[in-house]
């Protein structure tokens, strides 16, 4: 059977689906790991539906099938699905049932929904069992994708993996187990089963290039009062990382053990397995071990990792400074080319950057795939051009980059809106709000009691003065040398954690009109400790980016004096922290961008 398109798929979906005794069968986005962006052998939900996006699931029943995408993939879903059978489910909207309520609602009676244990987390099948229990429907595991996707299907990664070293992270993989230790303590747990990427890279300051822009190693750990095993690819670890590891105290397993090491263990312990981020198959060999009694809590290295340590924001700033002189070095060169009348598209925006960033001794990797979007292209909020499809630069509208590295030092992630030439009333108007908002959280200050979805609303006011929103959120966090959407804060409607100092934040308010115009304007931002008095302590930002801000787009009167005063004020630490570093004539460009403006 031919399996080149996704109906063909979907056919041989509901064949297997048919002949395994299942109704339904879900796909989620997701690896063993529930990261956020997966390696390719794991993109399951994009060779059977075609749709290419995050946050999202796949069901497939024998007559229909449905895909959810969040506001940020709108737009995007409905080009990758037009032409099949698969509904598009716009997450949020009113109206539309989550992927645990459809897949409750077409199921028939005492019915069976299947699955693969591997990829979905246990939290996820907890809901589906929720909503199945009223049809007495049951789950079954299975690997049906891993039977069908055969022909082309990219291998399994297992890059070198290596040891950061603890002049950049801050404190030893030893060090870092023992405060784990005394967090699990805290909770009333004796162990715990690290199953996320970013928490296991932070907790053994483990790294390597599995996933595309993201520098960690597939592997899982089991912590015990006085013992950690990594189960990786043994093959995989550099014997200098091997040794490194031992010394910590760390003793290594295979990866594919994982299961079974994790049935025999006879050591009784109280697990913590947050079921957010541990794999249902992974979850239910723990639960079925009657030596181990499974808490389903909050991990802690989420917030551990959350609050940069003094030695990552020392490192953190200095990142920033060299990424932002490869961002003045990339626009005074796509200005020049231009202006000299080239044609440019943009792909040349993602050459000129990995020229720039490349270039520095420190540089890994970008932080994730370069989104340059001129004109209507940037309504897509992540949007990538490709070889096939792309558009050439003119010299009108806008260009939205969004774009970041990592170094052995840290991650960046900023975006800038450039000016091309002439633009429409409604572009400076949109720009000009884009960037009110963008002021206003940067500007902020608040009592340590006001949570992250509490200051999303700062943000979000100028636009909302004018009945227009965003739909994603104002701001995420980045990881030190990892994945550019950590946690466990985030500037949306939904996040309730307290922002605390040393915490790392976007701020990246936008406005996205479909098929007109993209604007974003990111910075990132460090909390800190600004005051305490009478009242309580206050909190605050400051810049972690120091990177011009375009400012022929604002249309004049609009900003107000502490707008306007912000502004100036922040272009005078750019020029301030660039100008040093770069050459005669770089400096008198940045100084004209950097020019102060009036109201």
């Amino acid at each position: 059977m031919s399996m080149n398109t996704v109906p063909e798929r979907l056919t041989a979906l509901r064949a297997a689906m048919k002949a395994n005794g299942v109704d339904v069968y879900l796909i989620p986005v997701g690896d063993p790991h529930s990261s956020e962006y997966l390696p390719d052998h794991y993109t399951s939900l994009t060779y059977f539906s075609g749709f290419h996006g995050e946050n999202s699931n796949f069901v497939v029943t024998m007559t229909e099938s449905a895909v959810w995408a969040d506001g940020r993939y709108f737009v995007q879903a409905e080009k990758e699905i037009a032409g099949t059978e698969i509904q598009l489910m716009r997450m949020g909207e009113p109206g539309v049932p989550t992927a645990e309520e459809y897949c409750g609602k077409v199921l028939p009676e005492g019915g069976t929904l299947g699955l693969c244990g591997l990829t979905a987390n246990c939290a996820l099948v907890n809901n589906l069992k929720k909503e199945l229990e009223p049809k007495h429907g049951s789950i079954k595991t299975l690997f049906l994708e891993d039977e069908l996707w055969v022909e082309g299907r990219p291998a399994r990664p297992a890059t070198p993996a290596w040891i950061l070293p603890k002049e950049y992270a801050g404190f030893s993989p030893a060090e870092k187990l023992e405060q784990l230790r005394a967090k699990l303590k805290e909770q009333g747990c004796t162990a715990q089963l690290v199953g996320k990427l970013d928490n296991l890279a932070w907790l053994l300051n483990l790294r390597a290039m599995d996933i595309e822009c993201t520098p960690y190693a597939m592997a899982y750990c089991y912590v015990t009062p006085d013992r950690a095993v990594l189960f990786i690819d043994q093959a995989r670890v550099t014997p200098e990382a091997k040794a490194e590891l031992e010394a910590n105290g760390v003793t290594l397993a295979d990866y594919d053990s994982i299961l079974d090491g994790m049935a025999a263990e006879t050591e009784p312990q109280t697990v913590l397995a947050e079921s957010a981020t541990v794999n249902y198959a992974v979850y239910q060999v723990l639960e079925n071990n009657p030596a181990l009694t499974v808490k389903d809590a909050a991990d802690p290295l989420l917030a551990m990792k959350g609050v940069k340590n003094e030695v990552e924001l020392a490192h953190l700033r200095e990142c920033h400074l060299r990424d932002a002189v490869a961002m003045v070095r990339f626009q005074i060169e796509l200005e020049n080319r231009l202006a000299s009348g080239e044609q440019l598209t943009e792909l040349t925006v993602d050459e000129i950057l990995h020229k720039y960033r490349s270039a520095n001794d420190k540089f890994l990797v970008e932080s994730f795939g370069t989104i340059a979007a001129y004109g209507g292209n940037a309504a897509m909020m992540h949007y990538h051009a490709t070889p096939e499809d792309h558009a050439v630069l003119q010299r009108k509208g806008f260009l939205l980059v969004d774009s970041g590295a990592t170094y052995l030092d840290g991650t960046t992630d900023i975006t800038r809106t450039y000016p091309l030439g002439e633009l429409t009333e409604d572009e400076r108007l949109f720009y000009t709000w884009t960037l009110q908002c963008h002021i206003d959280i940067a500007k902020a200050v608040w009592l340590d009691y006001c949570d992250c979805h509490m200051l999303d609303t700062i943000a979000r006011e100028p636009l909302w003065r004018h009945l227009i929103n965003y739909r994603c959120g104002t701001g995420h966090s980045v990881s030190f040398v990892g994945n550019v959407h950590e946690g466990p804060h985030a500037l949306n409607g939904r996040n309730t954690t307290l922002m605390r100092p040393g915490m790392i934040v976007t701020d990246e308010p936008g406005v996205y009109e479909a098929g007109e115009v993209g604007i974003r304007i990111e910075n990132e931002i460090e909390c800190y400790h600004k005051a305490d008095n009478q009242y309580g302590t206050f909190l605050a930002f400051r810049p972690l980016t120091f990177v011009p801000i375009a400012t022929s787009p604002i249309v004049p009167g609009v900003l107000d004096k502490e707008q306007v005063a912000w502004l100036n004020d922040y272009h005078r630490k750019v020029f301030e922290q660039l100008a040093p570093r770069l050459t005669e004539d770089e400096r008198a460009w940045l100084a004209e961008k950097c020019a102060a403006i009036g109201c």
